[in-house]
């Protein structure tokens, strides 16, 4: 009966965010910003596999509104989603030229290295370790780590807080490695889905959820019995993940970003993916043609602690 109760409260949850999503954010093309838009860029051949399929195989997350979800329909919908489309538009001539593969932070490498993918754009924040496994594509999308925690629950300093406390993130994502490293004393508890830690901070079972800014936001504004703290962290952008032997592919999708930012189209997608309110918070995310993202390479985000 409990896990009865434990799934009716997450799907409950899930359907909560996504309708928030869907009633706040803006449907349909900017038209404005679309009509202006030069040419396609001159895109590179893709390999001769991919062409003669007529269409992409593209990891995405289903459970993580607003980057990746489906809504009740079972259709992809989100930040992602509408990157991946905007590519088979400029690849195939037609938005819908996708087969999409769900995956989870843990099984998106592994979904792709083991070829049932072309590629996977899944929230992937870019480190040092996952690079000597996939190559990355080019930044299209800049994120940030926030915590959630219950509205009576006041947080200081974090390296003061942290200790003793359980803090829940999914398995595999650059916040498991960071409270593994960083907070040796703090209980770290694998969340099945982003949903799923709300669910657990609701329900008392962990004191604060780690995760992406444009997840936790949006759970935020829609619950009052949660708020996000004012600490931001991992600030490290994310990237299309690409297996090592296929070249082709990433010059493919490296010159498809650089297209799509010269022609300003990821803060239209970013616009019709979040509520009007969160604009402001979001409008240096999203690549622009004068806002330019970089990995951090030569660092390792996830193993510097703060002081």
């Amino acid at each position: 009966m409990k896990r009865l109760t434990a799934i009716t409260g997450l799907l409950a949850l899930v359907a909560a965010i996504v309708a928030a999503l869907s009633v706040a954010a803006p449907t349909g093309k900017t038209g404005p910003e679309v009509t202006r838009l030069p040419p396609k860029p001159r895109l590179p051949a893709l390999p001769a596999e991919i062409r003669s399929r007529g269409k992409f195989l593209i990891g995405v997350k289903c459970d993580t509104p607003p980057m990746g979800w489906q809504d009740t329909s079972g259709r992809n919908r989100g930040y992602d989603v509408d990157v991946a489309k905007q590519f088979a538009r400029w690849a195939f001539g037609s938005a819908s030229r996708i087969d999409f593969t769900c995956v989870t932070t843990a099984s998106r490498i592994g979904t792709l290295t083991s070829g049932r993918v072309d590629m996977i754009i899944a929230t992937l924040t870019w480190t040092a370790e996952r690079e000597r496994t996939i190559d990355y594509s080019l930044p299209y999308f800049g994120a940030a780590g926030k915590l959630l925690v219950k509205n009576a629950v006041t947080v200081g300093r974090l390296n003061s807080w942290m200790p003793g406390k359980k803090i829940a993130s999914t398995s595999g994502s650059i916040y498991d490695r960071w409270v593994k490293n960083c907070f040796t004393q703090s209980t770290f508890q694998v969340s099945s889905s982003p949903s799923a830690g709300v669910l657990a901070v609701k329900n008392g079972q962990v004191d604060a959820l780690m995760y992406d800014d444009t997840f936790l936001v949006s759970v935020a504004a829609n619950d009052p019995d949660l708020r996000l703290t004012n600490h931001t962290f991992l600030r490290v952008p994310w990237g299309i993940g690409i297996r090592k032997t296929d070249p082709q592919i990433k010059a493919w999708v490296d010159t498809a970003i650089r297209g799509m930012k010269a022609r300003d189209m990821f803060w239209p997608i970013m616009k019709r993916t979040i509520p009007r309110r969160f604009y402001p918070l979001f409008r240096l995310n999203a690549p622009r043609p004068k806002v330019n993202l970089k990995y951090p390479r030569g660092t390792v985000p996830e193993a510097t602690c703060p002081s």
